[in-house]
């Protein structure tokens, strides 16, 4: 009876589903268990500093996620470039007198650098860079992981201008004992107080040295916005963006794993090992999250759009992850039962993303979705479905997914 219940109820879901689709749902036979159908857009409202048409998540902290059809720009316009913050933005900058400090156990000396003594002393150097919230896709998780509860938005690419950290570092003097890098920034802890910090994360010293690691002063050729770090911040493709700290003040060079704030306990960190959904997880058995997964979005059109028959789709979208760059770019009509390649650029550098293209074509009327799938240097493939659960969720790389009604 309990069966037949869940069935009866299932169907009629099903059918109140269809009845607003107005659409047949095209190869439903094949959706994954599991799996809804995609729904409507979250609301959006205006931000200081930012168009108006993002999303914003929270304002206390301010957390702000970019709809993904307005990311199809090749370089992210700053304006609609995601805000993740975890404490309060400093409410006055000095940029004459904004100082940098290098220290710590591993560092030689300490030093010193003003903002016009690094864009004087050191190459300046430009990378295009894609950064990503660890927790991009959160809300997809089952049961729901707590925290800012992003879809797909967290993430951009730009054109960034500054400086290498590892020349930086060069400079002060590395020790050979020297693990890690930590960073403090101008930001205050939600609660006001000086004496607590709102965020203090850091990279492998590997990391810290890497060509494309970088001190940063601009985004696409003009000053980082303020929400973004301004004046200055750090830059680390392929990690989680909590790495890249903003309105950096100063830098220490760890003989040991950073233990600043957010880098201990859960945060910023996975199961070791895979869990079960909704398990507890002791802090021992968290691991660090460091590269990024393999992922891509669909950018062009806008989920719900609607053709004829007799019309090609045309789709755009970028691909990005923290190996050396992505090899094939594929999309699915047939809820993942058959894949077509798409048209994929070659990466301007190292951690920018990649553009990919498509023109597709659908056999009858109805509801389809379309979906997007990634694979690096590596050979890591995006999943299909939701990968892992973890308790803070973290590193959702699911297939990205946009409707498509064809009448």
């Amino acid at each position: 009876m309990i069966n037949k219940r869940r069935t009866f109820i299932k169907q009629s879901l099903q059918a109140s589903l269809l009845a607003s689709i107005g659409a047949n749902v095209v190869f439903s036979k094949y959706l994954p268990e599991g799996i809804n159908l995609l729904g409507l857009d979250h609301e959006t409202k205006s931000f200081p500093g930012k168009s108006d048409l993002l999303t914003v998540l929270n304002d206390r902290p301010i957390n702000i996620e970019t709809p993904a059809h307005l990311l199809n720009d090749k370089l992210t316009p700053n304006n609609l470039f995601f805000v993740r913050n975890n404490g309060l933005p400093p409410t006055s900058i000095d940029v004459d007198n904004w100082t940098l400090e290098i220290s710590g156990e591993s560092a030689e000396q300490t030093k010193s650098y003003s903002l016009q003594e690094l864009k004087s002393r050191f190459e300046n150097v430009s990378y295009n860079l894609t950064l990503e919230c660890g927790g991009n896709g959160r809300s997809e998780f089952n049961p729901p992981a707590k925290g800012n509860q992003w879809t797909t938005g967290a993430v951009g690419c730009v054109k960034w201008t500054g400086v290498r950290l590892k020349d930086v570092l060069n400079d002060v003097g590395i020790r050979s004992n020297a693990v890690y890098i930590g960073y403090y920034g101008a930001d205050t802890h939600l609660s006001g107080s000086p004496d607590k910090t709102s965020i203090s994360r850091g990279v492998p010293i590997a990391k810290a040295l890497e060509n494309e690691s970088m001190i940063a002063w601009a985004m696409n050729d003009q000053d980082i916005p303020l929400l973004n770090g301004h004046p200055l911040r750090l830059v680390f493709g392929g990690y989680p963006a909590s790495c890249s700290g903003k309105w950096l003040t100063k830098i220490i060079i760890r003989d040991k794993v950073h233990d600043g704030q957010k880098m201990t306990g859960k945060a910023y960190r996975t199961p070791c090992s895979p869990v079960a959904p909704g398990a507890k997880v002791d802090d021992k058995d968290m691991c660090i999250i460091e590269d990024m997964p393999v992922k891509s979005l669909i950018t062009y059109p806008k989920t719900g759009a609607v053709i004829q028959q007799s019309q090609k789709l045309p789709i755009a979208g970028h691909a990005w992850t923290s190996s050396d760059n992505i090899t094939k770019m594929e999309y699915s009509i047939d809820f993942g039962m058959s894949w077509k390649p798409c048209v994929l650029s070659e990466s301007e550098n190292k951690y920018a993303w990649q553009h990919f293209e498509a023109e597709l074509t659908f056999p009858e009327p109805g509801y389809y979705e379309v979906w997007a799938r990634a694979t690096d240097t590596e050979g890591n493939t995006q999943a299909m479905l939701l990968p892992g659960w973890n308790p803070k969720g973290y590193l959702n790389n699911a297939c990205h997914r946009i409707a498509i009604k064809v009448q």
